[in-house]
Order: C-alpha cells, then sequence, then structure tokens
C-alpha cells in the first residue's frame, strides 16, 4: 500500500488553531476524502501545540501520486494552511501492513452520533 503524510507545524499556531482545523475535519474534509477514488483510508492526527497531519494510504502507487501532485499544486491555499500561515511537509511512505483489532475502526465520536 501507498502512504502519504501532510504534516503541518503547530509550534507558532494562533490562539484556537486546533479547534479550528478540528471543526473543519468535521464540516468539510470528512466527507470530501469518504469519496475520493483511490483513497483506502486517512486519518487525522494532531499534538497540541506540535503539528497537524492528514495520513493518507492509497490502492496504488498512481492514486497517490496523483494527489500528491495536486496537493502539492494547491498547498498554499489548503485550509491548514491558511489557518496556520506554514506550509505543509509532505512525504510519501509504504505501507507494509494494517492490522484491524476486534474492536475495529470508528470515525471521531462525534460523527457517530
Amino acid at each position: 500500500m501507498f502512504g502519504l503524510s501532510v504534516r503541518w507545524s503547530l509550534t507558532s499556531a494562533p490562539a484556537g488553531a486546533l479547534e479550528k482545523l478540528r471543526a473543519y475535519v468535521e464540516d468539510e474534509s470528512f466527507t470530501r476524502f469518504a469519496s475520493l477514488s483511490g483513497l483506502r483510508f486517512k486519518t487525522w492526527r494532531a499534538r497540541e501545540g506540535e503539528w497537524f497531519e492528514g495520513t493518507y494510504v492509497f490502492v496504488s502507487a498512481q492514486a497517490r501520486q496523483e494527489f500528491q501532485d495536486e496537493f502539492v499544486a494547491g498547498a498554499e491555499q489548503a485550509p491548514a494552511t491558511r489557518v496556520l500561515g506554514v506550509p505543509p511537509v509532505v512525504e510519501p511512505f509504504e505501507v507494509v501492513a494494517v492490522v484491524r483489532g476486534p474492536a475495529g475502526f470508528r470515525s471521531a465520536p462525534r460523527f457517530e452520533q
């Protein structure tokens, strides 16, 4: 499988930036990526005061490259870039394996209400 990490620094983020990013994920990003062709899954991760990240896993190297090329071309206008005022670091990677534990996957609790 073919992964991509897109990470923004939160070290100099304005107050309330992470909450704005959470709202963006809930209101817009979650739905957009639920229908992205070639995407196996995406996670949004954050460490308060450190970083905010989108981690993507695609079905093929081609699907990853197409998304990466499109994203990089518009990275200056990405919602997280606009909120944080810094560009992301974009890194492709290989996913060696994924295991689904007995508890399964679930979306954020807010999406399951």
